[in-house]
């Protein structure tokens, strides 16, 4: 029997299928409809859901409060709630191993950063997204290449290596999908969703703190 996981603001289920390949049994909740949520789905606050029976638990607080996108707008972060300590309260209180997701720039405590250029799987997206983890994380999958070419305007990919942004209103959702391993999504689902590779990752790390009889241990 596998170890379940609680996918709390899943979005469309990026991160939720890296955790399927690192193998947990995930569980998906939203406030909004996700028709496309490859698991098992709940349409509810994920901020009252309850956390009982499950081994580990992942959540992607709203990142508006924190991301560049607003903040060149004046006002536009005072108008997001920061749901980030509130999340972190009840992740701790329920015992099990976690990990918290969100943009550079986010208040998350002793947080790893995840790029593309980190993974050699294929992945062709920049993309830079903190994970605070309990227990810790602290070695990313490969060291962080240097970002040699700047990227072209937001979500165009890069002509002579490929690279794509994928934020924001970006052109090219095919393109997009490949760049970050993600092949179900639309175009608004893909800016905002995690490149699965990033929480397989992060997933095995989780997988190996549980006890034997949950699926971790050696």
């Amino acid at each position: 029997m596998k170890p379940r996981l609680l996918d709390l603001f899943c979005g469309a289920g990026g991160a939720a299928m890296g955790y399927s390949r690192a193998g947990f049994e995930v569980v998906g909740v939203d406030l909004h409809p996700q028709p496309r949520y490859p698991f098992e789905f709940h349409q509810a606050d994920a901020m009252t859901f309850p956390l009982d029976g499950f081994d580990a638990i992942h959540a992607s607080p709203p990142c508006q409060a924190f991301s560049v996108a607003t903040l060149f707008h004046r006002g536009a972060r005072d108008t997001h709630p920061n749901l980030v300590p509130g999340t972190r309260a009840r992740l701790r209180a329920a015992g099990v191993p976690y990990a918290i997701e969100n943009v550079m720039g986010a208040p998350l405590e002793n947080a790893i950063m995840l790029c593309g250029t980190m993974f050699p799987m294929g992945l062709k997206v920049y993309r830079h997204r903190l994970f605070e983890c309990n227990p810790p994380v602290y070695f990313p999958p490969t060291s962080h290449n240097p970002h040699v070419y700047r990227p072209t305007p937001v979500g165009r990919a890069v002509a002579d290596h490929g690279w794509m942004t994928v934020a924001g209103h970006f052109s090219g959702a095919e393109a997009a999908g490949r760049a970050m391993g993600i092949d179900w999504m639309t175009r608004a689902e893909l800016a905002q969703a995690i490149p699965p590779a990033y929480t397989y990752f992060i997933g095995k790390h989780l997988m190996a703190s549980l006890p034997v009889a949950a699926g971790g241990g050696s």
